[in-house]
C-alpha cells in the first residue's frame, strides 16, 4: 500500500511540474500580449503628440510670420509719415498725404488668443489617470491570482505536531488602519495593547469603530501558521474576510471566526452563535489554516500541543488575522522562532 502512495505521490509532482510549466509559459505570453499592447498605445500617443506639436508649431509660425510682415509695412507707412512731416510747404503736403496707403487693422493678431499655456500639460494629466485605474485594477486583480496560485496545492493531513505546524509559519503583522481608537500598536506593528486613551489615528473607512479589534495587514491564502501571546483579561484570536463590517465583532457575523480565551475558558464564535470549548486554558494560541481544504484549526500552545477547536468549511475569500482585546489585556503575534514561556 505504501508503495501505492509512493507512486501516486510521484504521479502527483509530475502533474504539478507539467501544470506549473504550463502555466508560467502562458502567463509569460499573457503579459507579453499586454506590454505589446501598452507599447502599442504608447507610441501612438507619441505620434499623435509630435503631428500635433507639429501642426500648432506651423499655425504659429504662419501668424508669427505675417505679423512681421504686417510690422515691416507699418514700419514703412511710418517712415514716409515721418517725412512727410517735415514739408514746409503746406500745399504740397495736402497734395502727397492722400496718397500715402490707409492703415488696417491687423487680420491675424485677432487670431492670438491670449490666456494660460497650458500646451500638453492636458495629455500628461490623461495619461496619469490611466495609469492609475491600471494601478487599482492590477491592486484588485491581484489578490484573486495570488488565491488562484496558492490554491494549487496537494490535499495532504493537517500537521499533527508543533515541528510540522512551524513548517507552515507566516510572519504577520497588523493594519494600524484597521485598529480601534483604544488599541495601541507597538513592536512592528506585532503588539497590540487595548488602552484608555483614545490615539492620534487618522480617519480610515477600513477602521473598526465598536470592538477593540484589529486585522492584519497580510492576506491569508494557502497553508498558514501562526501563534498568539496574550496577557490580561482575555483575548479574541480570530480570522475574517476583509469585507467584515467596522461596526462588527470577529464571531458575531458569517464573515469571521473567532476564538475567545480568559483565564475561565474558551469559547468559539460564528455567526453570533456560541459553542463552548473544553481543554487547557493557554496564554499561547496557535492557529492553522488550510484555506483550499477549508480547515481552520485552534491549538492550546504549551509544553505540550493541544487541539482545542477545528472548523470544517468553504473559504470563500482571502482571510485575515484579527485580535480583539478584553480590557487590561495585550496581545503579540510570536515570531515562528521564538520559544515557549517557561
Amino acid at each position: 500500500m505504501k508503495i501505492f502512495y509512493v507512486k501516486l505521490l510521484q504521479q502527483e509532482v509530475e502533474a504539478i511540474n507539467v501544470s506549473a510549466d504550463k502555466a508560467v509559459e502562458d502567463s509569460e505570453k499573457i503579459f507579453t500580449e499586454m506590454i505589446c499592447l501598452l507599447q502599442k498605445r504608447s507610441s501612438e500617443v507619441k505620434q499623435q503628440i509630435r503631428s500635433q506639436q507639429e501642426t500648432e508649431v506651423s499655425r504659429v509660425k504662419d501668424v508669427q510670420e505675417k505679423l512681421e510682415q504686417e510690422i515691416t509695412e507699418l514700419k514703412r507707412k511710418d517712415a514716409e509719415l515721418e517725412q512727410l512731416s517735415h514739408t514746409e510747404d503746406h500745399n504740397q503736403f495736402l497734395l502727397n498725404y492722400p496718397s500715402l496707403p490707409a492703415l488696417s487693422e491687423s487680420t491675424h493678431s485677432s487670431s492670438i488668443n491670449i490666456r494660460p499655456l497650458r500646451h500638453f500639460e492636458d495629455v500628461t494629466a490623461a495619461v496619469s489617470e490611466l495609469r492609475d485605474i491600471m494601478q487599482d485594477i492590477l491592486r484588485e486583480t491581484w489578490t484573486n491570482i495570488e488565491l488562484k496560485v496558492t490554491n494549487v496545492d496537494v490535499l495532504l493531513a493537517e500537521p499533527k505536531t508543533r515541528d510540522g505546524l512551524l513548517h507552515h509559519s507566516k510572519e504577520i503583522t497588523l493594519d494600524p488602519n484597521t485598529a480601534n481608537w483604544n488599541l495601541f500598536l507597538s513592536e512592528g506593528n506585532q503588539k497590540v495593547i487595548r488602552v484608555m486613551q483614545q490615539q492620534s489615528y487618522p480617519d480610515h473607512p477600513d477602521r473598526f469603530t465598536d470592538y477593540k479589534q484589529v486585522l492584519s495587514r497580510e492576506s491569508l491564502t494557502g497553508r498558514c501558521y501562526w501563534e498568539v501571546e496574550w496577557t490580561g483579561r482575555g483575548v479574541g484570536v480570530a480570522v475574517s474576510y476583509k469585507s467584515i463590517r467596522r461596526s462588527e465583532g470577529f464571531g458575531f457575523n458569517d464573515k469571521s471566526w473567532s476564538l475567545y480565551c480568559t483565564k475561565d475558558g474558551n469559547t468559539f464564535f460564528l455567526d453570533d452563535i456560541e459553542t463552548p470549548v473544553p481543554g487547557p486554558v493557554s496564554s499561547r494560541i496557535g492557529v492553522y489554516l488550510d484555506h483550499r481544504a477549508g480547515i481552520l484549526s485552534f491549538y492550546s500552545v504549551s509544553e505540550t500541543m493541544t487541539l482545542l477547536h477545528r472548523v470544517q468549511t468553504t473559504f470563500t475569500q482571502p482571510l485575515y488575522v484579527g485580535i480583539c482585546l478584553y480590557n487590561g489585556s495585550s496581545a503579540e503575534l510570536i515570531k515562528p522562532e521564538q520559544p515557549l514561556v517557561a
